[in-house]
């Protein structure tokens, strides 16, 4: 039987939802997007579940697309990228709109889609040697759907440094950013996301947390759905261009790409 892509477990009121695609890197992939769907929709039907823990299995976080997704987009019609382009913006949405608290347990880089998975979560604890990127200009692409949730958390003066340059940051910049919640040494990260989960079960009425969590979502962008449906769109157009073309294909050959 091949090896689970999202590993599910309930304990003590915590979900643990675990990348489990650790030869890719926990690379995203549309099997992959729609297994973490799948399960974070259960966890939110589940009333043995009070707070969901998102993690990753292996050394990284999760390293964006891997190479035979980016591979396929290059093939694909518009439809099929817009299609594409809205499974991403389900399973954000799926994070942002869930009725359950959900903490990111970040002990790898997290990279363009992978940063962009961090980045939905409520609370985003990382370790002090992760990195954080959103490379996508780099290879001639649009951090299209994320963009739309990073504006929640930093200024446009951040946003744009982040999103414009593509480079990697640290997790502590990452924290001044305003990006993440904590920064956690790897021996301890285990025990203060759960010691952070039990407080919020113990301590946190269960209905005041959901209103709370769709009241922020509600008063810091109203026109979130808006923006996603034009995101998804730009999404579908960049992949049609020169530049995703010329970009993907200089990173599949691992050739450097003079812009």
């Amino acid at each position: 039987m091949a090896e689970e892509l999202v590993l599910y477990r309930v304990e003590n009121r915590i979900s643990n939802i675990t990348l489990n695609r650790v030869d890719k890197r926990n690379a995203l992939n549309p099997e992959l997007v729609s297994s973490l769907t799948t399960n974070l929709r259960k966890a939110a039907a589940d009333d043995e579940v009070k707070v969901i823990v998102l993690k990753a299995n292996g050394n990284t976080f999760s390293a964006g697309a891997d190479l035979a997704y980016l591979q396929q987009l290059q093939q694909n019609t518009y439809e099929e990228n817009l299609a594409d382009s809205n499974n991403l913006k389900e399973l954000f949405t799926t994070i942002c709109y869930l009725p359950k608290v959900v903490i990111a347990q970040v002990e790898g880089h997290a990279i363009a889609g992978g940063c962009g998975l961090a980045t939905v979560c409520d609370f985003i604890f990382a370790v002090p040697e992760a990195n954080f990127g959103y490379t996508e200009v780099r290879l001639g692409f649009v951090p299209a759907i994320v963009s739309c949730f990073l504006m929640r958390k930093t200024s446009e003066t951040i946003a744009k440094k982040i999103l414009l340059t593509g480079e990697l940051f640290s997790a502590e910049q990452a924290l001044a950013y305003n990006l993440i919640s904590y920064v956690t040494k790897k021996e301890d990260i285990n025990q203060k996301v759960n010691d952070f989960a039990v407080d919020l079960c113990n301590n946190s009425s269960t209905n005041a947390l959901m209103v709370t969590k769709q009241l922020i979502n509600q008063t810091t962008n109203p026109w979130l759905d808006q923006s996603l449906e034009m995101a998804i769109q730009i999404n579908a157009k960049v992949r049609e261009s020169e530049d995703f073309k010329k970009g993907v294909a200089s990173f599949l050959n691992k050739e450097k790409i003079n812009w």
